[in-house]
């Protein structure tokens, strides 16, 4: 019913997880020079250090991660430690695995997956939940889509939560993947693997974001500066949830915009958001979904009736990530079908966690009245 397998940890500051660790010539460390140049360099650590924007800007991709592991089959490390955002993590996850001369045979999983380093991962931004999950995802470029490679193997051995990492993280980032977190939080809960163990997990995650969006709508962006530690522990809670339980279709048909259109993750699932929302209440009003409107409705103030709690809730996203129609980022009407079918080849994984299942017809209808 339930099952974490990563050990969690919190500290105050990296040079503290730096000494607890014990951080040195047998570290790999990934991350980004931003991070890097203010909270690492000054520890003197001996490590190996790839900064990940000396390989792209973006989200990951197999030729992203290919041109990593090329320059690195000479570096000799016993554990791998991630210290970044979900693309930092998504790519060092690949890297505690035994020998791989292809990533996107792995993400294929052509090749057996079969872990060989220790891994720990720090995240810098508050929404991916990757350090508590086993998938890393990627953008495949010759497929035209991203894909999730879900593996036990890719488990952190270790979570460590730094709030102070999240202080230099731009008000847009910090929205992005904010409001991944707690799309990851309402799937996982609708999921029909979902548990009364996974749920409060859910919950709570929801419980500590929702409060916090509507502070950044009232007081404005640095409001988020005031809670920084609920809002990391509330995207661990939601990784610790669709860990378990998964994620549906919001998830499923953003992959075809971000992978073909670079959007942002947490942008790219916010379009989809409360448009699946709200097919699913249609479809199935009476069951779980009424018990999240519940939720939803008491924390944001408003009635649980859908149209105009989904309505309520999208006034409180927007001011943090705009909604815009799907042609605005260069989609064309006929991928509106293109789309869908490359969903339901690629995505059953997610699809599979749909609060009730959706037709090829449901699916192109939801990018046509997004387009």
């Amino acid at each position: 019913m339930f099952s974490i397998k990563t050990n969690i940890q919190q500290y105050d500051t990296f040079g503290q997880f730096a000494e607890a660790y014990k951080l040195g010539s047998d570290d790999l460390v990934i991350t980004q020079s931003f991070i890097y140049e203010p909270y690492i360099k000054p520890l003197g650590l001996k490590c190996h250090f790839v900064m990940q924007e000396k390989y792209g800007a973006g989200e990951p991709s197999d030729e992203m991660i290919q041109h990593i592991m090329d320059d690195l089959r000479s570096v000799s490390y016993k554990r791998v430690v991630a210290v970044g955002g979900g693309t930092v993590i998504d790519i060092s996850k690949l890297f505690a695995l035994g020998t791989l001369m292809n990533v996107t045979n792995a993400f294929e999983r052509k090749i057996p997956i079969v872990k060989a380093k220790q891994l720990v991962i720090v995240p810098t931004t508050c929404g991916t939940g990757s350090e508590v999950t086993n998938i890393s995802i990627a953008e495949l470029k010759q497929r035209h889509t991203k894909l999730g490679l879900a593996d036990n193997a890719i488990l952190a051995d270790d979570a460590v939560l730094i709030p102070e990492l999240l202080t230099t993280l731009p008000f847009k980032p910090y929205a992005f993947s904010a409001i991944d977190a707690l799309i990851h939080a309402t799937e996982s809960f609708l999921s029909p693997k979902a548990t009364p163990y996974s749920q409060l997990f859910s919950v709570e995650a929801i419980r500590l974001i929702l409060p916090i969006f509507r502070g950044i709508q009232e007081h404005g962006a640095d409001y988020r500066l005031q809670h920084l530690e609920p809002m990391l522990r509330a995207s661990n809670y939601a990784g610790i949830a669709f860990g378990n339980a998964g994620c549906g279709a919001v998830h499923a048909l953003s992959y075809p915009l971000g992978g073909n259109y670079h959007v942002p993750h947490g942008e790219s699932n916010y379009q989809f958001f409360t448009h699946i929302l709200s097919l699913y209440a249609r479809h199935n009003p009476s069951g779980r979904i009424a018990d999240l409107n519940a939720l939803y409705a008491t924390l944001m103030g408003c009635p649980a009736q859908p149209e105009e709690l989904y309505a309520r809730v999208d006034e409180v996203l927007s001011y943090m990530v705009a909604k815009r129609p799907l042609h605005e980022y260069g989609m064309k009407q006929e991928e509106c079908e293109a789309f869908a079918d490359s969903v339901i080849a690629t995505q059953q994984r997610l699809l599979a966690n749909n609060y009730v299942p959706l037709s090829r017809d449901e699916i192109v209808g939801v990018y046509t009245a997004l387009f």
